[in-house]
């Protein structure tokens, strides 16, 4: 069928992930630092990525193309999300809830500390926990090692304010040093007394 889907011109492209980030029905993905179309029929022609684009290397274009499918991209969003362990130790380095993930990387406490945390925090994000001061690990190798072998779209790191949660913290900042990739993340605190700093 003819109908109106996206166009991302590569070279105009500066593999920031913006575009890929703002898509909910996970169209867009980073192929070799560069943004792409994945799926014809996951692209529902609304355009929720054209405005996050800084360099306009998004289009509309009306060409032959799958229709969309929500059946599809739920069942896939249902798919992707899936994951089972979370404790970093335990999980493996390659998975396929990995590609195209806003990755969670989490003080195990921060989970009980935050009472909305499933909702406002860990919601359509694939998660890893662990305890600096308890875990005997440097959790930087195998983060870097999640990080280099799968399309991450973002990390956010959330801790609590407590000097020892820092260790998750400097961890994952190495590893995304350490993957020589450009992966938008954010640092999130959460206070003793359960609030969002």
């Amino acid at each position: 069928m003819i109908r109106k889907i996206i166009e991302i011109n590569e070279e105009k492209c500066n593999g920031c992930g913006l575009c890929a980030k703002a898509c909910h029905e996970n169209a867009i993905g980073m192929v070799n630092g560069k943004a792409k179309l994945l799926r014809d029929d996951y692209c529902d022609g609304l355009g929720d990525c054209l405005p996050t684009c800084p360099t306009g290397a998004i289009t509309f274009v009306e060409r032959e193309a799958a229709a969309y499918d929500e059946a599809a991209v739920e069942a896939n969003k249902r798919k992707k999300n899936r994951q089972w362990p979370i404790q970093i130790q335990l999980t493996p380095v390659n998975a396929p809830y990995f590609d195209g993930a806003d990755l969670l990387i989490a003080a195990d406490c921060t989970a009980f500390a935050y009472a909305n945390f499933a909702k406002e925090i860990q919601k359509g994000k694939i998660t890893l926990i662990g305890c600096p001061k308890l875990d005997p690990v440097d959790y930087s190798e195998k983060l870097t090692a999640i990080l280099e072998q799968n399309d991450v779209k973002s990390v956010t790191i959330i801790r609590m304010e407590v000097p020892c949660c820092g260790g998750i913290q400097n961890a994952a900042v190495t590893a995304m040093k350490k993957s020589g990739k450009f992966i938008p993340w954010q640092v999130l605190t959460v206070s003793v007394e359960g609030e969002v700093l």
